[in-house]
């Protein structure tokens, strides 16, 4: 079997054990993509239609990685003998897209159509503070992004609306939140919208409680592949039992050193209890590291052996000892930035591609002062966490489409009913919400006709036009086109940044009208801070550490190690402490193991928080790493720190 030869013992392990259940424990680095590709392939080798196959991850950049992966296998083997045209393949995509896949089919199950609206977090903010103010609160007082995040939490336990108000502990919190709650279902279902969370919770919930529903997946679906097994909350989890009941053919990949999203529910027992889910599991270790130099790796180890709940195993490499780990401490966070611009230019004149520098935070707020380091030196950089699909004229392009699919979507046609301004203010719209047109001035009436006509035509096309043509109609016909190529240089860029769209929607045209809309909104909808990465911008990638999960690059600067920043203490309850301290460590070693070639770990002596300036010991996970892999440094100078 040739296509197994580029394997190790252990991948091949993975590969060949394709009937019951099967746990990899792949380290950081180990060739997980490969080994997932290759046991896929190696299923329909052995007779398995592709289509039988699921494959979840976590992440569009890593399903994207999958399926080229799978397609460039598939295609590769002569054996097979598949045509170019061939389109039978595996479903991969992330639990997301997943869930929206299930739900469109059910459509009628949950009360909605194929075109119901997907809220991202800004929307729900929002809803979540109309809900506050609907209920005589103030949102001032009342964080909606808090409130917000405690129901996420709970319908990641899969918990609704209904089991919330029966199990929490009355207190004038939770009365604050079942009220909120309440009301933001409301206006979700008046929408016919769901938001991110439901988008997992009712797909659980229809699997679990419909056995028909249940059944046709099980059947259509005999072979289930998790990837990052370990990030998965309590919704995903009963999503995997529910798909790998009957047939028992599941394969959960990750690891629990690498479990870094505790708060957002991600639950560690998930991975570490497969063995008492499925006691009939072969477990694999993937040790072997194909990323990095011994050096990091050997850093990395050090790093994470003091962690508890954890599977024993110890990554390893092939490749050369590398450099030593630099240590650099900063009189303050300006002092640091420098040191990080200096070194980035130094390697950028080296012949370093500066996108393969990642400087790396724990929190957001130290972006900052890196930023102006870089500006200062003249170095192109890029921040991820402004999505392309997050600019304004993006929203509003799209909400067009929105609002014509779905007349029920209120957040959509309050979003561009005025936009670009055509005289229908805040007076105007609360009337049409109301009910109220006719006591509109006729001026007024005609152009909301107009409007709705506009939205007609471009619910109309959706059935017929290829996505990239009506992404060009709505440009046009909207107005926003003769808006911005008159109006300033930010405006030219917001039309550029339209045109970019228009080449995006391109990849769907294939699909045809219909499908292609759908899975462009999709896309939109379930974009992510990794996927700024796809567009090919020069520059040093700046970002935190929980946003480089799943990356790698040739030099990592990882800033900011001390004492209640990294490690980061917001904790209070001893056994709230453990956990949160472990999996602070579990971040570390993340960013460590992000690099392929060398690690710089920076800390300042001084840090301005909120306005006040901070004396602060160096982190304590420094003093776990043998001196022997540290160099320290100062500039061009090697000096002593000492802890």
């Amino acid at each position: 079997m040739d296509y197994l030869s580029g394997l190790n013992f252990e991948q091949k392990e993975a590969v060949c054990h394709t009937e019951g259940p099967l746990l990899v424990i792949a380290g950081a680095g180990s060739g997980k993509t490969k080994t997932l590709a290759h046991r896929i392939l190696h299923l329909i080798k052995k007779g398995v239609p592709p289509r039988e196959i699921l494959a979840i991850t976590f992440t569009n950049k890593a399903a994207k990685e999958m399926k080229d992966r799978i397609s460039g296998l598939l295609h590769s083997d002569k054996s097979l003998n598949m045509p170019a045209t061939f389109d039978e393949v595996p479903f991969v995509s992330t639990f997301h897209s997943l869930g929206v896949h299930i739900i469109k089919e059910n459509a009628r199950i949950f009360g909605l159509t194929r075109f119901f609206s997907i809220f991202d977090r800004d929307d729900s903010r929002k809803a979540i503070k109309q809900s506050l103010v609907s209920n005589g609160l103030d949102p001032k007082r009342f964080e909606p992004g808090k409130i917000l995040g405690v129901i996420s939490r709970e319908k990641g336990n899969f918990v609704t609306l209904e089991e919330y108000l029966e199990k929490a502990q009355p207190s004038y919190f939770t009365d604050i939140v079942s009220s909120v709650w309440k009301k933001y279902e409301e206006i979700l279902f008046k929408e016919k919208a769901l938001d991110f969370d439901d988008l997992i919770l009712k797909t659980a919930h229809v699997l679990k409680n419909n056995k028909e529903v249940r059944s046709y997946y099980e059947n259509k679906w005999r072979y289930l592949h998790i990837d990052e097994y370990q990030d998965t909350n309590k919704s995903q989890y009963i999503i995997a039992e529910c798909l790998s009941e009957k047939n028992r053919n599941i394969c959960a990949v990750g690891d629990a050193d690498q479990m870094i999203y505790g708060w957002r529910g991600a639950n560690i027992r998930n991975i570490l209890d497969f063995e008492k889910d499925f006691p009939d599991a072969r477990t694999v270790v993937l040790e072997q590291n194909y990323r990095s130099t011994q050096n990091i790796l050997r850093s990395a180890n050090m790093i994470i052996r003091k962690n508890k709940k954890r599977k024993e195993k110890n990554l390893f490499s092939e490749k050369e000892e590398g450099e030593k780990i630099s240590l650099f401490e900063g009189y303050d966070e300006v002092e640091e930035a420098h040191f990080v611009a200096e070194k980035a230019r130094e390697l950028a004149q080296a012949g370093v591609n500066r996108s393969d520098i990642a400087v790396l935070f724990r929190a957001n707020f130290q972006s900052r002062a890196l930023e102006e380091a870089f500006l200062s030196h003249s170095i192109p950089y890029q921040v991820l966490g402004t999505r392309f699909f997050e600019r304004k004229e993006i929203k509003d392009a799209l909400s067009y489409i929105k609002a014509g699919l779905n007349p029920d979507s209120m957040n959509d046609l309050k979003r561009v009913i005025n936009v670009p301004p055509r005289g229908l203010g805040k007076v105007a719209l609360v009337k049409i919400l109301a009910g109220r047109e006719s006591e509109l001035p006729a001026a007024q009436r005609a152009k909301i006709a107009e409007f709705r006509n506009l939205l007609a035509k471009i619910r109309a096309a959706s059935e017929t036009v290829k996505p990239s043509e009506i992404i060009k109609m709505v440009i046009k016909l909207s107005g926003l086109e003769n808006t911005l190529k008159n109006g300033t240089e930010e405006d030219a860029e917001r039309m550029e940044n339209l045109k970019e769209l228009v080449t995006v929607a391109l990849k769907y045209d294939y699909l045809g009208a219909r499908e292609g809309v759908e899975k462009l909104l999709e896309e939109a909808a379930l974009a992510s801070d990794q996927d700024e990465l796809e567009v090919k911008k020069e520059g040093v990638k700046l970002m935190t550490v929980h946003a480089s999960k799943g990356l790698e690059f040739e030099y990592v600067f990882v800033c900011g190690l001390e004492e209640d920043l990294f490690p980061h203490r917001n904790m209070s309850e001893d056994n709230i402490a453990e956990e949160k301290s472990e999996e602070e460590r579990r971040l570390f070693y993340v960013a460590l193991t992000r690099a392929k070639k060398k690690v710089y770990l920076t800390f300042a002596g001084i840090r301005t928080i909120f306005g006040t300036k901070h004396m602060n010991i160096p982190s304590e996970f420094l003093s776990d790493i043998d001196d022997s892999l540290i160099e320290k440094e100062e500039g061009d100078h090697i000096k002593e720190i000492r802890f």
